[in-house]
C-alpha cells in the first residue's frame, strides 16, 4: 500500500491520546477509536507512521498492533484473557526443574528462584516447585488470588502481559517484566536459560539462535511498549 497522508500529529482527548493522519484521528483496526494512555506511546506511535516511505511496512508497526490488540480485543471482555493467563501461571516454567543433584538445577535456583520468589511476595502466592517434566497442580488458592490480581490491571497491562509471557514461556516473567525497574535483558535470559545452558556446553545452533533472537526482538518491543503506555519516556 502507499503512503496516503502527509502529516501526522497528536492530539488530547479527555485524559488519552490519539494520532492523526491529516487532521483525521485513527482508529484501531477493529473500527475503534485508537486512545492511549500516555503521551509517550502516542508519540512512539507517530513516529511509526512518520518514519513509513512511499509504500507502508506494515512490519514497523509493533506499536501500533499491540495498541489495537489491548483495544480491540481485550478491553471488551478482560476475562477471557484473564483465563489465558491463569492457565499460563498454573503451568509456569519456572516451576519446573532439574533433579536436585544435576549442574542445571544449580542455575535454575540461582537464576529462577529470585523470580518465582519476587512474585510470591508481591502477590501472597506460593507456587509449587517440581524436579521433571510432569504437571503439578498450583494451589487453588495461588490462582484464586492471581485471578484478582489480573482483574486489576488494565487492557494495555494485560496486553503487555500476555505477550511477554507468551514470548518468555514463563507467567511469571510476565508479572515481573511489569514492575517499574524491571531489565527485560535479564528476564529473557532467565526465559531462555536451559537453552543457553544447552549452548555452554555443546555449542551455539546458528538456526536456533536466530529464532531467539527474533523473539527476543519481540519481547523487547513489547517491554518498551508497556514501558511506554505507563508514560515512560525512557522506551521511546
Amino acid at each position: 500500500m502507499k503512503r496516503f497522508y502527509k502529516t501526522v500529529e497528536i492530539i488530547e482527548a479527555a485524559d488519552t491520546w490519539q494520532i492523526t493522519l491529516d487532521d483525521r484521528a485513527i482508529k484501531t483496526q477493529g473500527g475503534r477509536p485508537q486512545l492511549v494512555p500516555s503521551k509517550a506511546l502516542a508519540d512512539a506511535m507517530a513516529k511509526e507512521w512518520s518514519d513509513q516511505g512511499e509504500e507502508l511496512d506494515t512490519s514497523a508497526f509493533a506499536f501500533r498492533d499491540l495498541t489495537d490488540y489491548a483495544l480491540d480485543k481485550i478491553a471488551p471482555d478482560p476475562s477471557a484473557i484473564i483465563d489465558t493467563l491463569v492457565q499460563y501461571a498454573e503451568t509456569d516454567t519456572l516451576c519446573y526443574r532439574a533433579e536436585p543433584d544435576e549442574a542445571l538445577f544449580a542455575r535454575q535456583q540461582e537464576v529462577w528462584e529470585p523470580i518465582l520468589k519476587a512474585v510470591e511476595a508481591r502477590d501472597d502466592v506460593i507456587f509449587t516447585r517440581v524436579s521433571g517434566i510432569m504437571h503439578q497442580a498450583q494451589p487453588d488458592a495461588t490462582l484464586s488470588t492471581l485471578r484478582n490480581t489480573l482483574g486489576a490491571l488494565d487492557p494495555f497491562a494485560l496486553a503487555g502481559l500476555q505477550t511477554l509471557a507468551s514470548l518468555a514461556t514463563s507467567f511469571c516473567i510476565g508479572m515481573e517484566a511489569l514492575q517499574s525497574g524491571a531489565d527485560p535483558e535479564s528476564l529473557w535470559n532467565a526465559a531462555n536459560l536451559e537453552e543457553l545452558w544447552q549452548e555452554e556446553l555443546w555449542g551455539t545452533d546458528p538456526e536456533a539462535e536466530e529464532r531467539r533472537n527474533a523473539r527476543k526482538g519481540d519481547f523487547m518491543r513489547a517491554f518498551a511498549w508497556v514501558e511506554l503506555a505507563r508514560g515512560s519516556e525512557k522506551a521511546a
